[in-house]
């Protein structure tokens, strides 16, 4: 065995990356070197709730982008993905939500022993500490905050949950405890009026123990690999090639996308596609980026009469009063995620579990001549409005990301399918009506002004359907590339450990066999916490 310096690296400094970090360095006798491939997360507009879109298209951002989609007007889309410490928990919308319970317990029916809402649960809340919430979901000596806005709020959020109530949409304030659906206020990852990132929880208060060490701006070229065991890591930085080894462990946390493609390039995947790369084959393992899946929305919006939304926010003047209230306040509009409120809903009653989650933004993002990039602000219209975001929580498309060549430095081809079941077209466009039904309640009747402005109240059902492959977006919650099971096309096992080869583990949501119902980040940092416990156990 060669010699080693660290006991553990970890690959991602992302949201489980950066749980990992401080789980495993705790033990003073244990080192562990962190590998990130972005810069410090030093950008202000990381701290800023409201900034969040901002961040897209940046130095923090892979500006990854899929291949064209057959079924959404051949579109290739965006696909922003968090490159920086903290990963996409530096760059989301700061949204925590867990998934339901089902999800868990379906991981756990399909052969992931360990993996139940009962054997998670204790895991989400070892890393919480909830500001307003004390019960037996959640946590109150956790890393991570976890709070509702408290600096600012909009009366349009109010007026959705009325709306919801008054379509039959239970009100359920707390989608993280006993029942989730419903329609309520948000949970969010923030503190003191700014975003608590996975780096600003569990990453930076430790960066002083001497048994851690993080690199930045460090590309891993590939995994070490001698007899079927994980050895070190080989990487690049703008002084060079370096190579590291460990002595115990070599955990893969880069996301579902740069988890499988990290997983190629070192010669783990589907033999015949290595070998069209040159890449001699470590493990033959063909689900290796297989399973891609993703939530995917479309826009219904409406006009407003109340001139305090998004679109009000972002005109030049007011940017700068309200980063000056932020600055020296810390209240006001900048405090809060775009996201302000949500509903869990059935579209079939008979279902066991909510099928369509609906995020509720105080602006608009334009009409059907002006379709604007609702991940670029700045191209949001001027005009005040509020929208909703139906979307689709359990999609049966799948897809892949696959190795566009074997430079490392090349983003991988991503291939996800949107919209390829037509399950999931019929999903979307039955979500419809409901949309419509809740903009045009009589809570919002104060607000809106006029009726639906994109789409319109006119629009037959192939009209529709063009909107949503128009508008249609992924939520950037990619999952499934190196999912856990012991099926043919499972990549690790319930320990998390690369099938085949020792030494080495994936933990990020690319281990997910199916996606959690709604927004992933706070289900990424619990496998993170999972995953360290079990590296500690084993």
């Amino acid at each position: 065995m060669k010699n080693f310096k660290y006991d553990y690296i970890i690959i991602g400094a992302g949201s489980a990356g950066c749980v990992l970090a401080n789980r495993l360095s705790a033990n003073p006798a244990v080192s562990v070197l962190l590998l990130e491939a972005g810069k410090r997360d030093t950008k202000l507009e990381i701290k800023i709730p409201a900034a969040y879109g901002q961040l897209n298209y940046t130095e923090v951002d892979w500006r990854f982008y899929t291949e064209p989609q057959s079924f959404v007007d051949n579109r290739k889309m965006y696909q922003p993905r968090g490159k920086t410490l903290g990963g996409s928990g530096s760059t989301n919308a700061m949204a925590y939500i867990r998934g339901h319970q089902a999800d868990y317990d379906y991981w756990a029916a399909t052969g992931c022993k360990g993996w139940s809402y009962a054997d998670v649960l204790p895991f989400f809340k070892k890393s919480e500490h909830n500001e307003q919430i004390s019960d037996d979901f959640h946590g109150k000596n956790g890393d991570l905050n976890v709070t509702y806005a408290q600096h600012y709020r909009t009366p349009l959020a109010d007026a959705f949950v009325e709306a919801c109530v008054e379509n039959g949409i239970p009100n359920t304030p707390d989608f993280n405890g006993k029942q989730q659906e419903g329609a309520g206020l948000l949970q969010f990852t923030i503190q003191n009026a700014q975003r608590c990132s996975p780096a600003a929880a569990f990453l930076k208060p430790i960066l002083h123990r001497k048994n851690l060490t993080v690199r930045t701006e460090a590309l891993v070229e590939r995994i070490l690999i001698e007899k079927e065991r994980a050895i070190g890591v080989l990487f690049k930085t703008k002084e060079g090639i370096e190579t590291v080894h460990c002595g115990k462990e070599v955990i893969l946390s880069s996301g579902a996308f740069g988890s499988p493609q990290i997983l190629m390039l070192s010669g783990i995947g589907a033999a015949d596609e290595l070998k069209k790369h040159g890449i001699p084959v470590q493990k033959n393992l063909e689900g290796v980026g297989k399973n891609l899946h993703d939530h995917l929305m479309y826009g219904v919006s409406c006009l407003s009469n109340w001139h305090g939304t998004m679109n009000d926010v972002l005109k030049p003047f007011n940017q700068v009063k309200h980063l000056m209230n932020f600055l020296i306040r810390k209240k006001g509009a900048l405090t809060i995620s775009p996201l302000e409120a949500n509903a869990f809903v059935k579209t079939n009653p008979k279902l066991s579990q909510p099928d369509l989650q609906i995020m509720f933004v105080p602006g608009h993002v334009g009409n059907e001549n002006d379709i604007t990039d609702i991940y670029k602000p700045s191209s949001y219209p001027k005009t005040s409005g509020f929208a909703l975001l139906p979307t689709l929580l359990q999609p049966k498309s799948r897809g892949y990301v696959a190795l566009r060549s074997a430079n490392p430095a090349d983003a991988p081809i991503i291939q996800p399918n949107y919209l390829q079941d037509p399950d999931d077209r019929q999903l979307l466009l039955n979500s419809f009506k409901l949309i419509k039904n809740i903009l045009l309640s009589k809570p919002f009747a104060k607000y809106r002004l006029g009726n639906l402005h994109n789409p319109t109240l006119s629009e037959t059902d192939e009209q529709i359907e063009a909107h949503i492959r128009r508008t249609l977006e992924c939520v950037y919650h990619p999952v499934g590339t190196c999912k856990m099971g012991h099926d043919a096309l499972s990549v690790v096992d319930d320990r998390l450990r690369v099938h085949g080869i020792a030494g080495l583990r994936v933990a990020d949501a690319s281990i997910m066999p199916r996606i959690c119902s709604g927004n992933t980040n706070a289900a990424c940092i619990m496998i993170g916490e999972k995953a360290a416990d079990m590296i500690l156990q084993d």
